[in-house]
Protein backbone atom coordinates (compact mmCIF):
# COMPACT_ATOMS: atom_id res chain seq x y z
CA UNK A 1 0.00 0.00 0.00
CA UNK A 2 1.36 3.57 -1.53
CA UNK A 3 1.66 6.19 1.76
CA UNK A 4 -0.63 8.73 2.02
CA UNK A 5 0.00 12.34 0.19
CA UNK A 6 0.42 14.89 2.65
CA UNK A 7 1.61 17.52 0.76
CA UNK A 8 1.29 18.31 -3.08
CA UNK A 9 1.55 20.91 -5.46
CA UNK A 10 0.33 21.29 -9.01
CA UNK A 11 2.26 23.65 -11.36
CA UNK A 12 2.87 26.93 -8.88
CA UNK A 13 3.95 29.53 -10.72
CA UNK A 14 4.83 32.96 -9.11
CA UNK A 15 6.27 36.32 -10.31
CA UNK A 16 7.80 39.51 -8.84
CA UNK A 17 6.75 42.42 -10.96
CA UNK A 18 6.75 40.38 -14.53
CA UNK A 19 10.02 38.30 -13.35
CA UNK A 20 8.97 34.84 -13.28
CA UNK A 21 10.46 33.19 -9.95
CA UNK A 22 8.25 29.87 -10.38
CA UNK A 23 7.29 28.09 -13.38
CA UNK A 24 4.85 24.97 -12.92
CA UNK A 25 6.81 23.59 -9.99
CA UNK A 26 4.98 20.37 -9.13
CA UNK A 27 6.03 18.51 -6.06
CA UNK A 28 4.78 15.72 -3.75
CA UNK A 29 5.59 14.53 -0.31
CA UNK A 30 4.57 11.54 1.38
CA UNK A 31 3.73 10.64 5.00
CA UNK A 32 6.97 10.30 6.68
CA UNK A 33 9.19 11.03 3.77
CA UNK A 34 12.43 13.74 4.33
CA UNK A 35 12.62 15.54 0.98
CA UNK A 36 14.97 18.16 -0.31
CA UNK A 37 14.72 20.92 -2.04
CA UNK A 38 18.34 21.70 -3.54
CA UNK A 39 19.89 23.89 -6.21
CA UNK A 40 21.94 26.76 -6.91
CA UNK A 41 21.21 30.65 -5.10
CA UNK A 42 17.99 32.40 -7.02
CA UNK A 43 16.71 29.23 -8.39
CA UNK A 44 13.19 29.06 -6.26
CA UNK A 45 13.99 26.98 -3.69
CA UNK A 46 13.01 29.63 -0.36
CA UNK A 47 10.62 31.41 -2.29
CA UNK A 48 8.55 27.78 -3.50
CA UNK A 49 8.76 27.16 0.61
CA UNK A 50 7.38 30.72 1.41
CA UNK A 51 4.40 30.00 -0.96
CA UNK A 52 4.02 26.92 1.10
CA UNK A 53 3.71 28.87 4.48
CA UNK A 54 1.46 31.53 3.16
CA UNK A 55 4.35 34.48 3.03
CA UNK A 56 4.15 34.55 -0.14
CA UNK A 57 0.85 34.08 -2.51
CA UNK A 58 1.07 31.97 -5.62
CA UNK A 59 -0.07 33.82 -9.11
CA UNK A 60 -1.31 30.12 -10.56
CA UNK A 61 -1.22 26.74 -9.26
CA UNK A 62 -2.70 24.73 -5.85
CA UNK A 63 -1.03 23.51 -3.04
CA UNK A 64 -2.96 20.76 -0.81
CA UNK A 65 -2.00 19.83 2.87
CA UNK A 66 -3.16 16.48 3.63
CA UNK A 67 -6.09 16.72 0.94
CA UNK A 68 -7.06 20.60 1.39
CA UNK A 69 -6.77 23.63 -0.77
CA UNK A 70 -4.63 25.48 1.00
CA UNK A 71 -5.46 28.94 -0.18
CA UNK A 72 -8.77 27.87 1.80
CA UNK A 73 -7.15 27.15 4.97
CA UNK A 74 -7.42 29.98 8.19
CA UNK A 75 -3.60 30.44 9.53
CA UNK A 76 -4.91 29.27 12.46
CA UNK A 77 -5.28 25.94 10.43
CA UNK A 78 -2.93 25.84 8.62
CA UNK A 79 -0.28 26.36 11.93
CA UNK A 80 -2.02 22.67 12.86
CA UNK A 81 -0.89 21.42 9.62
CA UNK A 82 2.05 22.93 9.21
CA UNK A 83 5.75 23.86 11.10
CA UNK A 84 8.02 26.12 9.69
CA UNK A 85 11.62 26.79 10.56
CA UNK A 86 12.67 29.82 8.70
CA UNK A 87 15.80 30.61 7.45
CA UNK A 88 15.43 34.12 8.44
CA UNK A 89 14.53 34.93 12.25
CA UNK A 90 13.41 38.09 12.95
CA UNK A 91 12.63 37.83 16.58
CA UNK A 92 13.17 41.15 18.56
CA UNK A 93 10.93 40.90 21.42
CA UNK A 94 13.11 39.61 24.45
CA UNK A 95 11.24 36.23 24.98
CA UNK A 96 12.53 33.41 26.79
CA UNK A 97 13.42 29.93 25.55
CA UNK A 98 10.29 28.37 27.37
CA UNK A 99 8.73 31.26 25.53
CA UNK A 100 9.82 30.58 21.96
CA UNK A 101 9.18 26.91 22.44
CA UNK A 102 5.60 27.40 24.27
CA UNK A 103 4.58 29.26 21.24
CA UNK A 104 4.33 26.45 19.26
CA UNK A 105 1.17 25.28 20.93
CA UNK A 106 -0.77 28.65 20.63
CA UNK A 107 -2.79 27.17 17.34
CA UNK A 108 -4.55 24.53 19.88
CA UNK A 109 -5.56 27.59 22.09
CA UNK A 110 -8.08 30.35 22.12
CA UNK A 111 -7.36 34.10 22.96
CA UNK A 112 -5.77 34.40 26.14
CA UNK A 113 -6.33 30.65 26.97
CA UNK A 114 -3.42 29.49 29.55
CA UNK A 115 -1.26 26.33 28.98
CA UNK A 116 -2.61 23.56 30.59
CA UNK A 117 -0.22 21.40 32.61
CA UNK A 118 0.21 19.25 29.51
CA UNK A 119 1.14 21.80 27.38
CA UNK A 120 3.87 23.20 29.43
CA UNK A 121 5.10 19.26 29.57
CA UNK A 122 5.44 19.03 26.52
CA UNK A 123 7.32 22.48 26.03
CA UNK A 124 9.98 20.89 28.83
CA UNK A 125 10.27 18.24 27.26
CA UNK A 126 10.88 19.20 23.99
CA UNK A 127 13.55 21.66 25.37
CA UNK A 128 15.43 18.59 27.02
CA UNK A 129 15.18 16.79 23.89
CA UNK A 130 17.40 19.39 21.73
CA UNK A 131 19.46 19.59 24.59
CA UNK A 132 18.83 23.28 25.83
CA UNK A 133 17.38 22.50 29.49
CA UNK A 134 20.05 24.51 30.94
CA UNK A 135 19.12 27.41 28.61
CA UNK A 136 15.31 27.10 29.77
CA UNK A 137 14.67 30.72 31.41
CA UNK A 138 17.45 32.54 29.28
CA UNK A 139 16.87 35.10 27.03
CA UNK A 140 16.19 33.97 22.84
CA UNK A 141 18.58 36.54 21.96
CA UNK A 142 20.97 36.12 23.69
CA UNK A 143 22.02 32.67 22.01
CA UNK A 144 24.54 31.57 19.67
CA UNK A 145 22.81 31.11 16.27
CA UNK A 146 23.05 27.27 16.41
CA UNK A 147 21.58 27.38 20.10
CA UNK A 148 18.74 29.99 18.37
CA UNK A 149 18.03 27.08 15.59
CA UNK A 150 17.76 24.42 18.35
CA UNK A 151 15.20 25.78 19.82
CA UNK A 152 12.94 27.08 17.01
CA UNK A 153 13.13 23.09 15.99
CA UNK A 154 11.44 22.56 19.31
CA UNK A 155 9.15 25.11 18.93
CA UNK A 156 8.46 23.20 14.91
CA UNK A 157 8.22 19.83 16.93
CA UNK A 158 6.04 21.04 19.71
CA UNK A 159 3.44 22.42 17.50
CA UNK A 160 2.79 18.62 17.00
CA UNK A 161 1.60 19.24 13.08
CA UNK A 162 2.40 16.00 10.36
CA UNK A 163 4.81 18.39 8.04
CA UNK A 164 7.29 20.35 8.91
CA UNK A 165 8.77 23.20 6.70
CA UNK A 166 12.62 23.90 6.36
CA UNK A 167 14.31 26.49 5.07
CA UNK A 168 17.84 26.22 5.07
CA UNK A 169 17.97 24.80 8.84
CA UNK A 170 21.62 24.28 8.68
CA UNK A 171 22.70 27.71 7.27
CA UNK A 172 25.34 29.76 9.55
CA UNK A 173 25.67 25.95 11.69
CA UNK A 174 29.02 24.12 12.17
CA UNK A 175 29.48 20.69 11.17
CA UNK A 176 28.79 19.55 14.57
CA UNK A 177 25.59 21.64 14.98
CA UNK A 178 24.22 21.03 11.39
CA UNK A 179 24.86 17.13 11.86
CA UNK A 180 22.76 17.08 15.19
CA UNK A 181 19.87 19.12 13.94
CA UNK A 182 19.14 17.43 10.43
CA UNK A 183 19.42 13.67 12.59
CA UNK A 184 16.98 15.38 15.02
CA UNK A 185 14.80 16.16 12.18
CA UNK A 186 15.40 12.48 10.31
CA UNK A 187 14.31 10.54 13.65
CA UNK A 188 11.70 13.06 14.34
CA UNK A 189 8.73 10.39 12.41
CA UNK A 190 7.47 13.70 11.01
CA UNK A 191 7.01 14.55 7.20
CA UNK A 192 9.93 16.87 6.36
CA UNK A 193 10.50 19.17 3.15
CA UNK A 194 13.88 20.80 3.92
CA UNK A 195 15.71 23.38 1.15
CA UNK A 196 19.19 22.61 1.48
CA UNK A 197 22.50 23.81 0.40
CA UNK A 198 25.02 21.25 0.74
CA UNK A 199 24.52 18.14 -1.27
CA UNK A 200 26.17 15.66 1.09
CA UNK A 201 23.99 16.71 4.07
CA UNK A 202 20.98 16.19 1.22
CA UNK A 203 22.34 12.83 0.14
CA UNK A 204 23.18 11.37 3.63
CA UNK A 205 19.08 12.44 5.15
CA UNK A 206 17.13 13.09 2.27
CA UNK A 207 14.96 9.90 0.90
CA UNK A 208 14.05 11.91 -2.06
CA UNK A 209 15.47 15.45 -3.48
CA UNK A 210 13.82 17.89 -5.82
CA UNK A 211 16.25 19.99 -7.84
CA UNK A 212 15.46 23.52 -8.60
CA UNK A 213 17.00 25.16 -11.23
CA UNK A 214 15.82 28.72 -13.23
CA UNK A 215 12.57 28.37 -11.20
CA UNK A 216 11.78 24.98 -12.85
CA UNK A 217 12.26 21.62 -11.35
CA UNK A 218 14.93 20.45 -12.88
CA UNK A 219 14.96 16.71 -11.81
CA UNK A 220 13.73 14.56 -9.31
CA UNK A 221 14.51 10.81 -7.54
CA UNK A 222 16.58 9.30 -4.88
CA UNK A 223 19.89 10.88 -4.08
CA UNK A 224 22.04 8.34 -5.56
CA UNK A 225 20.26 8.05 -8.83
CA UNK A 226 20.29 11.93 -9.80
CA UNK A 227 23.40 13.33 -8.18
CA UNK A 228 25.84 13.40 -10.27
CA UNK A 229 29.11 14.90 -11.44
CA UNK A 230 27.07 16.54 -14.54
CA UNK A 231 24.02 17.55 -12.55
CA UNK A 232 26.77 19.63 -10.37
CA UNK A 233 28.54 21.08 -13.22
CA UNK A 234 25.10 22.23 -14.27
CA UNK A 235 23.77 23.75 -10.98
CA UNK A 236 27.14 25.26 -10.20
CA UNK A 237 29.52 25.11 -12.31
CA UNK A 238 32.21 23.38 -10.57
CA UNK A 239 34.04 20.04 -11.74
CA UNK A 240 33.38 16.91 -8.66
CA UNK A 241 33.86 13.27 -8.38
CA UNK A 242 30.48 11.91 -7.03
CA UNK A 243 31.46 8.07 -6.10
CA UNK A 244 28.84 6.00 -3.56
CA UNK A 245 29.72 3.88 -0.70
CA UNK A 246 27.64 1.64 1.74
CA UNK A 247 24.52 3.39 0.22
CA UNK A 248 26.00 6.92 1.16
CA UNK A 249 26.89 9.56 -2.10
CA UNK A 250 30.27 11.43 -1.86
CA UNK A 251 31.04 14.57 -3.42
CA UNK A 252 34.52 15.21 -4.36
CA UNK A 253 34.84 18.57 -5.82
CA UNK A 254 37.89 19.56 -7.90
Amino acid sequence: MSKETVLNIHELEYAVRDFKILKKVSLEVKKGEFVGVIGPNGSGKSTLLKNIYKVAVPDRGKIYVNGCDLAHMTNRQMAREIAVVAQENNTNFDFTVEEVVAMGRYPYKRMMEPLSDSDIAAVQQMVRTVEMEDFLKSSFLNLSGGEKQRVLIARALVQDTGLIILDEPTNHLDIGSQIRTLQLMKNSGKTILAALHDLGIASKYCDRIYVMFEGKILCKGKPDEIINAELIEKLYGVHAEVFGHHGRTFIDYQ
